[in-house]
């Protein structure tokens, strides 16, 4: 009796064991069905307790229900059109710190750069294995609070990555190109510092000042804008390692001056309002004294003109009109 209760133990004690085990393995085997949005790529990794950590598989945006295996692992990465801003107002930039890119002008000019960069990560799927062992397999740090990311790690992760990778690439192009002109061939206001800082401000210098720079500053704007959308891709390229981002696109914003720069700017642009409006002052009170003049001769010639434009300019309210000797007009 005792014989055949042990063994009833024993094998309610090993169909309980089986059943946990078939548990767990039913457990496991749900959570190993995973599928993509239509905004998002997957790279598949292994993470099974005796696997090895290869990339498995690579999902397609808005896949079905696909096996992944026990215990993978699931990079998704974004895989619709994306963009990074450059920008100092709060809340609209991809930088804490909203922190514009500040390089020099040719002469010497730190200017201010504002721009987005539009972009696609590359869903090829050979490129997506390279990717994710080049950069999923590791971690990047997070300005705004300082917690390190892997890029699948949602949008904090994805911010992370283009902070630490993208962005260097981005300030050395738009430092590169802006290096190429003056400050006035970017912002035509450059002029007016230039200008004052050279001479005493002057009728002479104002008539100079040009009413605007030989070649148009948004011109310029949009030579530097061409020539980074043609090297950016060539240097992402080659900074990464391959064509990791794809359908690259550059939007020069604005160019904006440092703030003791446009402030000068502001103080040169009123002196020489204030010069002009004395100008035309001068101009209007020799036109006025040159049509005296004129006047006069046409007296001197025509005495009768002058007392008819005498009697005309007779206030309406004066009803008794004596110049003196003798003479006086009364209105009715």
């Amino acid at each position: 009796m005792s014989d055949w209760s042990w063994r009833a133990r024993a094998g309610a004690a090993a169909l309980a064991a089986l059943l946990i085990y078939l548990l767990v393995l039913g457990i496991g085997a749900l959570g190993s069905f995973d599928r993509t949005n239509g905004g998002q790529v997957a790279v598949v990794r292994n993470g099974g307790p005796l696997d090895n950590h290869r990339i498995r598989q690579v999902i397609q945006p808005a896949s079905g229900r696909v096996w992944v295996g026990l215990y993978s692992d699931v990079h998704k990465y974004p895989a619709q059109q994306r963009f990074y801003t450059i920008t100092a107002n709060e809340g609209q930039g991809d930088r804490s710190d909203h922190e514009v890119v500040r390089v020099p002008s040719k002469d010497g000019v730190e200017m201010g750069i504002e721009g987005t960069l539009y972009f696609s990560l590359n869903a090829d799927p050979e490129v997506l294995r390279t990717f994710d062992d080049k950069f999923g397999t590791r971690k990047f740090r997070l300005l705004s609070n300082g917690q390190n990311y892997h890029p699948y790690d949602g949008d904090n992760g994805w911010s992370a990555f283009l902070d630490t990778i993208i962005r260097p690439v981005i300030d050395n192009d738009l430092r590169e190109q802006i290096n190429t002109f003056d400050c006035a061939q970017l912002v035509s206001s450059c002029a007016l510092v230039q200008l004052g800082a050279n001479q005493t401000v002057s009728p002479a210098a104002v008539e100079s000042v040009p009413t605007g720079p030989v070649e148009s500053s948004n011109g310029n704007i949009a030579a530097v804008q061409k020539a980074i959308n043609e090297s950016l891709a060539r240097d992402l390229e080659a900074t990464l390692g391959a064509p990791f981002l794809i359908d690259l696109k550059f939007n020069l914003v604005r160019i904006t001056l440092p703030a003791q720069v446009q402030e000068a700017v502001n103080k040169a642009q009123a002196a020489f309002a204030g010069v002009s409006e004395a100008q035309a002052r001068v101009a209007q009170a020799r036109a006025d004294a040159e049509a005296n003049q004129i006047r006069q001769t046409g007296y001197a010639s025509c005495p009768a003109c002058a007392a008819i434009d005498q009697l005309k300019a007779i206030p309406p309210n004066v009803t008794t009109f004596a110049p003196g000797a003798g003479f006086a007009v009364t209105s009715p």
